[in-house]
């Protein structure tokens, strides 16, 4: 498996449009029209749901790269964008993290819906609805960018990464870039493929369950549902992570830290929130 286009669609001057920054676009438009559905089916207006996408969508963009860039990035990266302080915000070169921008999302929604005085649980649900049919989507920019890959594999689903003596168009990080050890045809895990498949698992899942269990349903179970599946999956896929820092001595990252605190935390509260009080429809 090879990435079969140049990640520049084309250039216009300084201007250039990207693959990844397409797919991104695409990811948030379908995202956010299943949770404008998801916010009609439940009685609520859409019109407001677009008129807090955009509150939300640039402080959760802008958290999930803060996030890549001090915390995921690999140590010996931190400095080239502490010296071009400018590349920490080029998101549409690639680089950012979910978790980042769980956080400052999340963060501004909160803040939306009460100023506005709006069901804030009812609008997290149908962002965790179609958070993950978007997340699906976007992964396919790591794909055509060459990232988001794990170590060597002969898996026949291996993907192959670039190697240049040119710093700009290498993609291999080390110690995969050493080309006598690691030659051209060495291949490596899909990473961005695997979270894909077990995020798009994760939006049939949630679409079966909000659909079979309407009735029985409180307002943010879904959410907690999404915090117990998104991380679960991730835990695992970070164990093959190539591109993290970890704690030393230790095959865990942050990442896997983070993840095990929602999973553990959504899956306390799902229980107990179905054992403290009765079902709404």
């Amino acid at each position: 498996m090879h990435p079969p286009v140049d990640p520049v669609i084309f250039e216009f001057g300084p201007f250039a449009l990207r693959w990844y920054g397409l797919l991104m676009a695409i990811a948030v438009i379908v995202g956010a029209t299943v949770a404008s559905r998801e916010i009609e089916r439940r009685g609520r207006s859409s019109d407001d749901f677009w008129d807090m996408l955009i509150w939300v969508l640039v402080p959760g963009f802008l958290g999930a790269r803060l996030y890549y860039v001090f915390i995921q990035s690999p140590r010996d990266r931190l400095g080239d964008y502490l010296s071009d302080p400018l590349s920490i915000f080029r998101v549409w070169e690639g680089g950012i993290h979910i978790f980042g921008g769980f956080i400052f999302g999340a963060i501004a929604l909160w803040l939306y819906t009460r100023v506005r005085k709006l069901p804030t649980l009812v609008f997290l649900d149908a962002i965790a609805l179609g958070l993950p049919l978007a997340q699906a989507i976007g992964r396919w920019g790591n794909f055509i960018n060459q990232e988001l890959y794990g170590p060597p594999t002969n898996l026949p689903w291996g993907l192959a990464i670039d190697y240049s003596t040119d710093p700009a168009k290498n993609r291999r990080i080390p110690p995969y870039d050493n080309i006598i050890l690691y030659p051209e045809s060495t291949r490596f895990h899909p990473l961005f493929l695997y979270e894909s498949l077990w995020n798009l698992a994760g939006f049939v899942l949630l679409l079966w369950i909000s659909r079979r269990f309407a009735r029985q349903l409180r307002p943010g179970d879904l959410l907690l549902i999404y915090l117990i599946w998104y991380p679960l999956g991730r835990f695992f896929i970070e164990f093959l992570r190539t591109d993290s820092w970890f704690f030393p001595g230790t095959p865990f990252n942050t990442v896997h830290l983070l993840s095990a605190v929602a999973l553990i935390i959504a899956s306390i509260l799902l229980y107990r929130r179905h054992q403290s009080a009765p079902s709404q429809s």
